[in-house]
Formats: structure tokens, C-alpha cells, sequence
């Protein structure tokens, strides 16, 4: 049956074609809303078929969208108005040297003509000095002036004995429309052939005849043609309709079914998406080509470059056997394989073969943040101030998310710019979750047996609970160290500094703020030292000793969003008391401990 209707429509769309195939291409065309009406026994190049128009008018479109007739090589006007009774056309020379124009031109070879009453002659004359008297007789041709030689149009019915001629020598006669003697650039050109008006009078309509004859001919063609055309309109349309309707009906009964079908198949396919994919030792093989492609390596593994496609490129990350019960391996699984967001690395799959371990994620081809703030290859901040900006933006959400955004709250515990990766558009996302934690977003703290994280980014409560209880705060404290990092250009401990005060960046820069000094950081743009400002005042308020003056990530975001002035925040290296304006606070939170909770395996 559906072959049957596609046969009707096909038969349907043939008529209409072969109907209005001719009608179409040879209909009335303009090269602008405004231009002159084009049609028999004008046609239209680029637009129309040769067959539409007689031999000799041809016009074509400039880039300009103005219609223009092409005389001869030398000689082209544009088409001002096209009047088919009278069978005249007005032109427009656009030439300013028009009397040089026109002697090339052979109207006779054209099928257009200059009427005699429309034409001047008169002649061009080379003088050696200028004509000041009789300005009405000589008129001057500046396109063929030169300095020392001036040319005058005379007209060459006028007498010359009242010239001076004495410095003048004629070049050549020349017939012109009087127009262009006035100044005018318009003027009228007619044609004889062919002759059209008797057949529009009687109500019918001129075409190229098909024949034979070397000879081009025109047929009459009367309104009563228009007979067959209508009734076949008239059948391709009821056809058309038939053939439509019938399609639909076909059709329509499988909706349903097919709707539920695509549903089915889209559940599918975002729940294997939502899944990481557990692949063999012998699939990794495959995926690395043989480990060839080595990206990096540390304490935990060694990184592949990879592809399941060749449009997908992945990282495969190869576990070290030694590395303890498999436990950052059951951490990156079960932490990984449930988050979903832009500013985290998403986990691909992962092997687990015998003692052979291995995770797969996205690749991300910018690698990590750590390479363009702390390379001495690459010069600091080559990514601007406002990328700095919207990398540190992403990052706060991406950990905000961890925190807020999961069904358990996601501990991090190691903040820092080597896990942070970036996309082909220095997107960042936040990456490597070997010692992540689970924990109910309903508790406030987590138990922790031993310090988690790398050193310099390491909460003091970490090291010591007298400053209270490991929490989401950790990850804050971590965060605010790699936006100082990223402010400062450099790690937040480094012994190599000439002046001693530099060596531990966080307190060299609170310093200078404080005493509102310039941090003397390259400044490119402006606006940037804004940005520049903005991004310090938040790491020294993330790093703040007790977790409790710390601004959650929310806040964070907020801030980094925000358009207001951030106050400089209390002196965050003060460890022996909580910090002034939150006393009080800080007192109480360290005599009420925040309930403890165990760790979620």
C-alpha cells in the first residue's frame, strides 16, 4: 500500500511539474522590487532559460540588484523603465566619459535604435587653450582633458566662422541623444522586431516559436490556451489531496506505536549513558593501542591516551597493583558513577580483571589547570584574567555540586590545580576522586582516621580538631588556596623566592592588601585588576583557620557572580583565636563539637 501512494504522489508532483514548468521559469521577473518589469521579449541571464526572451534582449543583474543591457563590450547601461506598448526602454548611461562611449557603439548589430529626432551631431575638439568666450558653443569634456590640452563638444551645425579656432584641432564627429548635450544621462532607445503590440491588444501573449528556420520567429499565443493548463491544475490538485490524505491514514494508526518505541529506546540509551561501561584488560589493550600514547603518571597510576571511536578519545588511567585493599579504585567507581555535571570529569568505564585495574574517562585535551599557572614554559595567565575568572567560576560550581547537588554529599579532599582539567574550550572539570568521601547532607561533619589531601592544600582541622571538624569546609580551604594560586601564579609554598616574606604566597598577599599595596600581578586589560581583586579577597576568605568563617560554596558562587565590592576579610594566619568578627561564632562552634559521623563505604 505504501508503495501504491508514493506512486500516486510521484505521479501527482510529475504533473504539476510538466504544468508549471515552463509557466515558472519564464514568468515575469525584477532584479529589485522597484526595477522594470522582465518579460517577453526581454529574459533575464542567470534567471531565465535563452527560450524566454528573443535573440539580442538579454539583460542581466548586477551585484547592485539594477537591471543593465549589455550593447557591446565597451557599452553597457542600465534599464530605467521598459515600456512594452510603445516598445521603447529608457537607459541610463552611469559612463561620466559618455562621449567616448558612444563611438564604439554599433547599433546596428542591436536590435535597439536611437530615434533621429532624439540625435545630435556635433564635434570633439583638442585645444590648446581654454575657451572662456562663448561658453554656449563649447562644451567642455573634462574625462579627456589634460592640463595643457582641454576638449570642447561643439555642435556641428554651428557656424564656425565666428569661432577661434586658432588653438583647436577636431578629432572626430560624434552623434549623441540631445539628452546628453543637456547634462541628462537618460535617454530613449526603441525596437521594430518583435513587433508584440498587436498581440497584446488581442488579449494574448508573445513566445519564442519552436522552429527550424536559422531566423528567429514569434507565435501568438491566445488566452484560450490557458484551457488545458487550468484543468490540469485542476486534476493535480485533487490528486495531490487524495494522495495526501490516503498517506496520512497509513500512517497515523502507527503513531502511537512508534512514539512508545522511540521513548523505550531513548530510556535506554540515557540509562547505559548514565552507567560507566566495565570493559576487559584486553579492551584497554585495544583502547591505548598498546599503552603507545603515555599521557602522565602519579602516585596512584599511570594515564593513556585512548579512543572507542574515532571520534572518542578517552584517558585510561592504570592503577598500581601496590596500591593498598583497591580502595581509591571502589572510591572513583561509586563516586564517579552517580555524578553527572559539567564541571566534573566524567568516568567513561572502568576494568576490573582479576588484580588488573584501570578507569576510563573523557579525554580533555588542555590537560590540567596546573600547566598554565605554575609552567615556566607556558607565560602566566596567557588564558586572561577574565578566563582565570570563568575557570574558577566553573570550579565552584563543579564543587558545589559535590556538595549540594547529589543525592549524599561528596567530599572531595583534594582541591588542587593538578585535578583540575580543562576542555577545547578551557571549560574546567573537576577530576581524580581517589580520596573522595560519601556523607548524609543532613551531618556536618565526617570522621576522618588520618589526614586526606596533598600538602599546602591540606584544612588545618585536618591536622588539628582543636579547629574543629572535618567537613564540606575542607574542600573550601582547598579551593581558596588554588585561587590564590591561580592569583599569584605560582604554589602557595615555594622556598625558591628570593625575599623570605614571599615564601609563603597566601600570607605575602594578604599583606599587601591589607596595607593596600599592589600585588604587583600582570595587569593586561581593563578591568582586570577588579577580577584580580575579587578572586584574592575569596581565597583569603576560603582559608580562613576555622571552618565556620568560612562561606560555603554557594556563597562562593555568589560572590564570584556578583558586581558589588568584596571587603577584605579578617587575617586568616591568626591560629590561636578565631578571627574578629566572627568571635563569638567561633567560640561557640569550638565548645559545641558538630556531630560526628562515620564514614559511608
Amino acid at each position: 500500500m505504501c508503495s501504491s501512494l508514493k506512486l500516486v504522489l510521484s505521479l501527482s508532483c510529475f504533473l504539476f511539474v510538466g504544468i508549471f514548468a515552463e509557466v515558472d521559469e519564464c514568468k515575469v521577473s525584477r532584479c529589485n522590487p522597484n526595477g522594470p518589469a522582465i518579460r517577453f521579449p526581454f529574459w533575464l541571464r542567470d534567471h531565465q532559460p535563452a527560450h524566454c526572451g528573443f535573440p539580442g534582449f538579454e539583460l542581466l543583474c548586477t551585484e547592485k540588484y539594477q537591471t543593465m543591457l549589455n550593447l557591446s563590450h565597451s557599452v553597457k547601461l542600465l534599464v530605467k523603465k521598459i515600456n512594452y506598448k510603445s516598445q521603447e526602454i529608457q537607459v541610463h548611461d552611469t559612463d561620466d566619459c559618455r562621449l567616448t562611449q558612444f563611438p564604439n557603439l554599433s547599433l546596428s548589430i542591436s536590435p535597439f535604435q536611437l530615434l533621429e529626432e532624439n540625435q545630435v551631431d556635433f564635434s570633439l575638439l583638442n585645444c590648446s587653450s581654454s575657451r572662456t568666450a562663448y561658453s554656449n558653443d563649447f562644451h567642455p569634456v573634462p574625462c579627456l582633458s589634460v592640463p595643457a590640452y582641454q576638449v570642447y563638444a561643439v555642435h556641428s551645425s554651428y557656424s564656425i566662422h565666428y569661432m577661434d579656432l586658432s588653438s583647436c584641432r577636431k578629432i572626430h564627429n560624434v552623434s549623441l541623444p540631445y539628452q546628453i548635450l543637456k547634462g541628462e544621462n537618460i535617454f530613449p532607445l526603441n525596437w521594430d522586431k518583435p513587433m508584440c503590440k498587436s498581440c497584446e491588444a488581442k488579449g494574448g501573449k508573445c513566445r519564442l516559436k519552436k522552429s527550424n528556420s536559422k531566423e528567429p520567429e514569434t507565435q501568438c499565443v491566445k488566452g484560450a490556451s490557458k484551457k488545458p493548463m487550468v484543468t490540469g491544475i485542476t486534476l493535480g490538485s485533487i490528486l495531490l489531496i487524495i494522495g495526501t490524505v490516503a498517506l496520512h491514514r497509513v500512517y497515523s494508526w502507527k503513531k502511537l506505536e512508534r512514539n512508545n518505541q522511540i521513548k523505550i529506546e531513548k530510556f535506554l540509551e540515557d540509562y547505559i549513558a548514565l552507567k560507566p561501561t566495565r570493559y576487559s584488560y584486553a579492551d584497554i589493550k585495544k583502547i591505548t593501542n598498546q599503552f603507545q600514547d603515555k599521557l602522565g603518571e602519579g602516585g596512584f597510576g599511570t594515564v593513556y591516551k585512548g579512543k572507542l571511536s574515532d571520534e572518542v578519545h578517552v584517558a585510561v588511567k592504570i592503577l598500581n597493583n601496590t596500591n593498598g585493599n583497591g580502595e581509591e579504585f571502589l572510591n572513583e567507581v561509586g563516586t564517579m558513577g552517580r555524578i553527572h555535571h559539567v564541571n566534573v570529569v566524567r568516568l567513561v568505564g572502568f576494568c576490573a580483571d582479576g588484580f588488573r585495574r584501570a578507569l576510563i574517562y573523557e579525554f580533555l585535551p588542555n590537560e590540567s589547570l596546573e600547566k598554565f599557572i605554575f609552567s615556566r614554559t607556558i607565560k602566566n595567565h596567557s588564558l586572561g584574567w577574565k578566563k582565570l575568572q570563568d575557570i574558577a567560576l566553573g570550579i565552584a560550581k563543579g564543587i558545589e555540586y559535590l556538595h549540594q547537588g547529589c543525592d549524599q554529599r561528596i567530599l572531595h579532599f583534594d582541591i588542587k590545580p593538578h585535578n583540575i582539567l580543562l576542555d577545547h574550550n578551557f571549560n574546567p572539570k573537576i577530576a581524580d576522586f581517589g580520596l573522595a568521601k560519601l556523607c548524609s547532607k543532613e551531618q556536618s561533619a565526617v570522621s576522618m582516621t588520618t589526614a586526606r589531601g596533598t600538602m599546602g592544600y591540606i584544612a588545618p582541622e585536618m591536622l588539628s580538631r582543636n579547629l574543629g571538624n572535618v567537613s564540606y569546609k575542607s574542600d573550601v580551604f582547598s579551593y581558596g588556596m588554588l585561587l590564590l594560586e591561580m592569583v599569584g601564579g605560582r604554589k602557595n609554598i615555594d622556598v625558591t623566592v628570593d625575599n623570605t616574606s614571599q615564601v609563603y604566597l597566601p600570607e605575602w598577599i594578604y599583606n599587601h592588601l591589607d596595607q593596600g599595596e599592589e600585588l604587583q600581578i600582570r595587569i593586561d586589560e581593563e578591568g582586570d585588576t577588579q577580577i584580580v581583586k575579587k578572586l584574592t579577597i575569596i581565597g583569603l576568605r576560603c582559608i580562613q583557620w576555622f571552618p565556620t568563617d568560612r562561606p560555603s560554596m554557594k556563597l562562593v558562587v555568589q560572590m564570584l557572580e556578583g558586581e558589588h565590592n568584596l571587603s577584605t576579610p579578617s587575617n586568616p594566619f591568626t591560629c590561636t583565636t578565631p578571627t574578629k568578627t566572627n568571635a563569638s561564632t567561633s567560640k561557640r562552634y569550638l565548645q559545641q563539637e558538630l556531630t560526628v559521623i562515620s564514614e559511608i563505604e
